[in-house]
């Protein structure tokens, strides 16, 4: 009976090994996940996450497509879950907030984020945290002695505290990349700036697009207040982008590409129809 027992516990002990060697063997195979997270808030406008994460593949990183990330407001001891996401293709996703208010900030006045990845069959989970304040850029376009200018005041809203000694970039709204006008304007003691815009910028109808902001600080991550202007130089709006032309999509196909190809398939079936019916009578008078 005793050795009976023995041989018992030497067989689950070595199920033991051996399920907790699988396990670890099928964790080792598994790559590892990095997750980024940029908090982006437009004044007046969106607040929102960027988020990116790759996929240790061999010994590179990839695009993780279709992974599922789950955000977090992390409060003292408590973890509020907001929502989910899935990246796309490019291993990238963004998670919008329908304001600042609908987050909590910890007992500093500081904003805790939580990206989570669980993990699959290929990947391990991970985690990015995410701090920030809150804050807000104020610009506006003035005008001092017929030269227009963009001033802006960087103000801690956890504090209502103007921010001295910061550096904020200006430049002008554009399709495929900004036009930059100042990179390097530091806050003065009332944490403005003033900055000249250049005469002569283009734009449709004479309106340009003003950006001024601060991107991915370790304190406020990346805040921007955008000032819609009517002092570029005016310009016609060339783009075929309503028209039938060769690039556009198939809705926007030019007419005689429209025309002709069903003129011609209609009437190569129209010959066809016609030999055929030929061929019938030949047929029917034979007989």
């Amino acid at each position: 009976m005793k050795n009976k027992l023995i041989i018992k516990h030497f067989f689950l002990l070595l199920l033991s090994v051996f399920l907790c060697t699988s396990s670890f063997a099928q964790n080792a195979k598994k790559g590892k996940v990095r997750l980024k997270a940029n908090y982006v808030k437009i004044m007046d406008s969106e607040v929102y996450f960027d988020l990116q994460a790759t996929g240790q593949v061999d010994d590179d990183y990839v695009n993780m497509a279709n992974a599922e990330l789950v955000i977090y407001n992390l409060v003292g001891d408590e973890q509020l879950e907001l929502g989910k996401v899935k990246t796309n293709m490019m291993g990238k996703s963004r998670f919008t907030l329908k304001d600042l208010s609908t987050i909590k900030p910890d007992s500093t006045n500081i904003y805790n984020i939580e990206i989570s990845f669980e993990g699959n069959d290929k990947f391990k989970g991970a985690s990015k945290s995410l701090s920030f304040k809150n804050a807000n850029i104020d610009a506006k376009l003035v005008t001092i002695d017929s030269i227009n200018y963009i001033t802006a005041t960087f103000i801690d809203k956890s504090t209502d505290s103007v921010l001295v000694g910061r550096l904020l970039k200006v430049q002008i709204q554009r399709q495929f990349k900004p036009l930059l006008i100042e990179e390097f304007n530091e806050t003065d003691e009332s944490g403005t700036i003033l900055v000249p815009i250049p005469e002569g910028i283009p734009g449709v109808d004479g309106n340009i697009a003003i950006e001024v902001l601060i991107s991915d600080s370790d304190e406020f991550g990346t805040v921007k207040s955008i000032v819609n202007a009517p002092i570029g130089e005016p310009f016609v709006d060339e783009s075929t982008f309503d028209e039938r032309t060769m690039w556009s999509p198939r809705n926007k196909t030019p007419l005689f590409l429209l025309i002709f190809p069903n003129l011609l398939t209609f009437g190569i079936w129209g010959i066809i129809i016609y030999l055929i019916a030929n061929l019938f009578k030949i047929s029917k008078s034979k007989n």
